[in-house]
């Protein structure tokens, strides 16, 4: 278990099952001189806690557990995020109506409130978490690399880690080594230890397993920030995502190096 492969969706998902499992031992409705139980007395509520509470709970618990399987795995011929969304929407919805449909001569308890506004983050979350970038990134940001000394008279590190500062175009010719993947006759000999870098990618480029298996275990994509951890071959990486997997990117043209 990777804790670098959660993103910021994914920690506004566990806060909201959090939100939801404290709401369930909360008055759900409440009426003047009355003291009703919360949704765990199955007497009074039958509905409301498998509907709203139960399947909001699975839907956060299948929306996290799937950054942890590998890709593709699934659940009846559906993938565990595809199942989390529809039962974050379904719970939603019966919280939704839960609030609509109260009894008479009852108000809105706590419980009932809280619990929607969990199942309608939760909801949300699982149906557009992906595509907003302040909840698509890290939620454990990866570790910079550390580049060993050179003996050169250079600090530690110049000229790479993350980007920021003057950025150039994978394959140019910094100062003072030479471009990665340059002709060897025509530089001096590249230096004998690698030095980590940052690098982006102009285009999506998958990232195979480093045992050479065909199928891809990750896909880079541009305005993302990746980890050059080695090389392998004249021309391949091998890189690291900011979730924490390796593979080696066989097709470094063009690529931007921090």
């Amino acid at each position: 278990m990777n804790i670098r492969s959660l993103t910021r969706g994914d920690g506004v998902v566990i806060g909201a099952a959090a939100l939801l499992l404290i709401a369930s031992f909360l008055d759900f409705y409440s009426a003047p001189g009355v003291d009703l139980p919360s949704v765990w007395d199955t007497d009074v509520y039958r509905l409301a806690l498998p509907t709203v509470f139960l399947l909001g709970l699975v839907a956060a618990g299948l929306l996290v557990a799937a950054r942890f399987l590998p890709e593709g795995r699934a659940l009846a011929g559906l993938p565990l995020t595809a199942w989390g969304t529809v039962l974050a929407v379904a719970a939603a919805w019966a919280s939704l109506w839960s609030l609509i449909t109260s009894p008479s001569g009852a108000d809105l308890g706590a419980g009932s409130v809280i619990a929607f506004l969990a199942t309608l983050v939760l909801a949300g979350v699982a149906l557009a978490g992906a595509r907003v970038p302040a909840l698509a990134g890290p939620l454990v940001p990866a570790p910079r690399p550390v580049a060993p000394p050179h003996g050169d008279g250079q600090q530690p590190g110049a000229g790479y880690g993350y980007p920021g500062g003057q950025t150039q175009p994978y394959g140019s010719t910094p100062q003072p080594a030479p471009p990665y993947g340059g002709s060897p006759a025509a530089q001096a000999p590249a230096p004998a230890e690698f030095a980590p870098f940052w690098f982006a990618v102009p285009v999506a480029r998958p990232l195979f397993a480093e045992d050479g298996s065909p199928t891809p275990v990750a896909e880079l994509t541009p305005g993302t920030w990746y980890l050059a951890v080695d090389q392998r071959g004249p021309a391949a990486l091998i890189a690291q995502t900011q979730d924490g997997r390796r593979g080696v990117l066989n097709d470094t043209s063009g690529i931007q190096r921090g």
